[in-house]
């Protein structure tokens, strides 16, 4: 910790952000910064840069984290920021009263009238090392497991999960609860999601995804080259900042709490990304036990942002190479493992169809931050991934899902409109089971 008397009160950590601005990599020091602290320690970032001082309150603003006070001296400024709301400790000392401070206040500090850099087109900074990705030179073969009867009643994949594995998620995304703490709270979580599918009857259970902060974005935290980073961080990269974040209001989505994947550099699986999810659960677990993977039509729009993605990859065509590379390799050790089902997961298809390109409104968090061409482009690109991954596997091991994301309990605001379009896709991949949602009169009729 770096000390400093600038500021009423003592920070718990301190950091230097140098001529960097908040679209341009000072949002994710900040946040290296700021998770490890526990609710109201104080967090200084020294800035010299003009613009910091505009954007950083709207950011507070978003994250809940609030701006106790801004200290300038000629070409530079200090940052007092408190993670979430700030109640100044009943032992705490006086505050410090012996140097000038400014007092925050979001329409006086740096109008942006005064502002002498102009702002660039934001790209944001690589702040990781980029490392050599891991790629096997050979894939396990698919080990038998128990066949799936017709008409068995299969979970789809996601479970409630208990508040106080939320609270232990949380804190370990942020830093605060070890790995090994982390997957003790949710092995208890899963085996209690097992034990209620099969009370329940259910055939083919699954772990709930009691370890994922999102039934996607999961990922982001095991790839090599890749980093799960809060959408209020990436809020600088989209071309509407303000109106994107409406957007995600009127979705229900938190944006200061989901993560959001960022890829640096060329992705790599050097870490399995569901098979320990299996493994325990095939331990626990009576029933035959599948599980679900994001598919890679919704990996490539997910992680596809130019901003960060084209310092990788000259497109998102060659970014879903390796994708499907990754995904491919997950497949085959999830088949040696005895998996009875290998499921993809593949929402945005109904976003592809009855979204509206181009005019806002969005209706998945998933893929809202990515590229997205024509209908017929992305149809057509969305079934060419898929028949690559699922190609050469056993058909009746893999499972398509589709649904309209459905974030919202707001219906008025979720996707309308049938399969229909999606049969020629669904004719010419390799899987043996779809897994639709229909229970909805958005869905309409099978005909």
């Amino acid at each position: 910790m770096t000390e400093t008397t600038v500021h009423p009160y003592p920070s718990k950590d301190s950091f230097d952000g140098g001529d960097l601005d908040c679209g341009n990599g000072l949002l994710l020091l900040i946040r290296k910064h700021i998770d490890p602290l526990a609710p109201g320690e104080l967090l200084e970032i020294v800035s010299r840069d003009s613009t910091v001082g505009v954007d950083l309150p709207s950011w507070c603003n978003l994250t809940k984290n609030e701006l106790i006070n801004v200290h300038t001296e000629p070409g530079l400024w200090r940052f007092l920021v408190s993670k979430g709301p700030f109640t100044p400790p009943a032992d705490a000392p006086a505050p410090i009263t012996d140097v000038v401070t400014t007092n925050v206040d979001p329409d006086i500090v740096l109008q942006p009238q005064k502002l002498k850099k102009k702002r660039k087109k934001p790209q944001m900074a690589i702040t990781q090392e980029v490392v050599e990705p891991s790629i096997p030179q050979s894939l396990p073969e698919p080990v038998d497991a128990a066949p799936i009867l017709p008409l068995s009643v299969l979970s789809l994949g996601s479970w409630p999960r208990p508040r106080w594995l939320l609270s232990s998620l949380h804190q370990h995304l942020e830093g605060r609860l070890s790995a090994a703490d982390f997957e003790a709270d949710a092995d208890d979580a899963v085996q209690l999601a097992v034990a209620a599918q099969e009370r329940a009857g259910i055939d083919v259970v699954t772990d709930g995804e009691q370890r994922r902060d999102n039934y996607a974005s999961f990922v982001g935290g095991i790839l090599q080259n890749c980093q799960l980073i809060p959408v209020t961080d990436l809020l600088p990269y989209v071309d509407d900042p303000e109106q994107f974040n409406k957007e995600l209001q009127a979705l229900d989505v938190p944006a200061g709490e989901v993560r959001h994947p960022a890829v640096f550099g060329p992705l790599g699986r050097r870490d399995p990304l569901t098979v320990p999810e299996v493994e325990f659960a095939q331990s626990v677990a009576q029933k035959p036990v599948k599980v679900s993977l994001p598919g890679p039509y919704l990996l490539t729009r997910t992680m596809w942002m130019e901003c960060i993605s084209d310092r990788a990859y000259d497109d998102r065509e060659a970014l879903a190479v390796d994708i499907v590379r990754i995904l491919r390799e997950e497949v085959a050790h999830l088949l040696a493992q005895g998996t009875s089902i290998v499921q993809f997961d593949e929402p945005v298809l109904t976003e592809v169809l009855y979204g509206e390109q181009g005019q806002g409104g969005r209706t998945f968090m998933c893929g809202a931050l990515g590229e997205r061409g024509a209908q017929d482009e992305e149809l057509a690109f969305a079934q060419h991934l898929l028949e690559q991954v699922t190609q050469g596997f056993p058909t009746d091991r893999l499972a398509l899902h589709v649904c309209r994301g459905n974030w919202t309990t707001d219906e008025s605001s979720a996707l309308s409109g049938g399969y229909a379009p999606l049969v020629p896709l669904f004719r010419s991949i390799n899987v043996g089971t779809l897994i639709l949602e229909l229970c909805t009169p958005r869905a309409a009729e099978l005909d």
